[in-house]
């Protein structure tokens, strides 16, 4: 007589388990907990569950180009290239200087609009910071320098980003790209003003203050320019600037960011194209170099902490630290590939090639799947924590 393996009756008891007459899965069985089942060399079946997809994992298009779409954030001078950009698939727009002002007000053809229209969720930014920076402000009002705001008692901090995010958020706005946490240490202009201060110490303070006004009224902050541009060697719109050493970044600059990253999970985080000195390969700019992205999302600098939300690049278009290297299209590419989640490029021109580009990438093997799915999750966490 033939007898049966122990192995072998463990594994049809599992599986008739699950079944009724006829040999189907019960209703009640196929809704429960998803498991493995393995048969080890020593005749041991081991049953290990498949972990449930999170929330964010489950709103990941299926689609691979859809998929890379969702981490591309392009500028949008109309209603016309908004929605074209959508169709597209683009997970977010911004909202340069040059758009035109009706994006924003004419009913029917803004943005809010444009949200009811499509039936997927999808971020819209913009650069307001007060001061010089501060798009559009004949539509979403003016407010103060950063410089000058960080003068002001903490309530009043604090009340200024609420205000600020109350019109951004009226208007369709739900993701700010600001505050900087950059020092105003060397007199770079491009810095200047639009810093809180000179201290780790004080520009977190105002941050923090800032940011959770933002937050009250439903506006995503974004923290900038990572690892940090004050003391850089120039203007990254015009040129290739290098900082300090990472020794001397992890002693001041890095420092706001240990500080302030921890108090908002749901914020977002700006790379910057500064080439860091002992920091991944040399002459890489932050934006497309992957020992960047590793360093913040392993909080690995003084007082970080792992990092979960989004990085999103500072502009692959209209910067020459990126443009004077290479076209559009392949920067994106490599942003994404060395750890960028959002793609970020304010001309909003070349969309297709950008995705094929990295969809090509990504069916060649240059670029794991699971860097496009970690991504992809994580956007889709920045839509879920900002109600879209």
């Amino acid at each position: 007589m033939h007898v049966r393996p122990a192995a072998a009756i463990a594994a049809v008891a599992l599986t008739c388990a699950a079944c009724v007459p006829g040999g189907q899965p019960s209703n009640e069985e196929a809704q429960s907990e998803q498991v493995q089942v393995t048969a080890t060399e020593t005749n041991v079946v081991t049953v290990t569950p498949v972990p449930e997809k999170t929330a964010a994992e489950e709103r990941v298009p299926e689609d691979l180009r859809m998929r890379v779409a969702s981490l591309m954030v392009v500028g949008a001078a109309d209603y016309d290239q908004a929605r074209a950009a959508l169709e597209q698939g683009a997970g977010g727009l911004i909202i340069p200087s040059w758009a035109d002002p009706k994006l924003l007000t004419e009913p029917g053809r803004n943005i809010n609009a444009l949200r009811e229209e499509f039936d997927r969720p999808f971020t819209v930014a913009i650069d307001f910071e007060g001061g010089r920076v501060q798009r559009h402000s004949d539509v979403l009002g003016s407010f103060p320098a950063p410089r000058d705001l960080a003068n002001q008692p903490p309530e009043v901090i604090r009340g200024t980003g609420y205000d600020i995010g109350v019109t951004l958020r009226k208007h369709g706005i739900n993701v700010d790209y600001a505050p900087l946490l950059d020092l105003d240490v060397t007199d770079l202009d491009i810095v200047g003003d639009r810093a809180f201060g000179q201290t780790p110490e004080r520009v977190s303070e105002v941050a923090t203050l800032f940011s959770q006004g933002l937050v009250d009224a439903g506006v995503t902050p974004t923290f900038k320019h990572f690892p940090g541009h004050g003391r850089a060697s120039g203007d990254t719109h015009l040129t290739l600037a290098v900082t300090p050493p990472i020794e001397e970044l992890n002693a001041s600059d890095l420092v706001p960011y240990g500080t302030v990253l921890p108090q908002f999970p749901t914020g977002s985080v700006m790379v910057g194209h500064m080439v860091v000195p002992g920091v991944g390969e040399p002459n890489t700019p932050s934006s497309l170099n992957p020992a960047a992205y590793r360093m913040l999302r392993e909080g690995n600098y003084p007082g970080g902490k792992p990092f979960a939300g989004v990085a999103v690049t500072d502009d692959l278009s209209g910067m020459r630290a990126i443009t004077d290297l290479m076209p559009t299209p392949e920067a994106v590419r490599r942003a994404i590939a060395a750890g960028a989640d959002q793609a970020l490029w304010s001309s909003g021109s070349d969309l297709g090639p950008a995705i094929d580009a990295t969809v090509g990438a990504v069916e060649r093997g240059e670029i794991p799947e699971e860097r496009i799915n970690a991504a992809a999750a994580r956007v889709q966490q920045q839509f879920i924590d900002a109600n879209l």
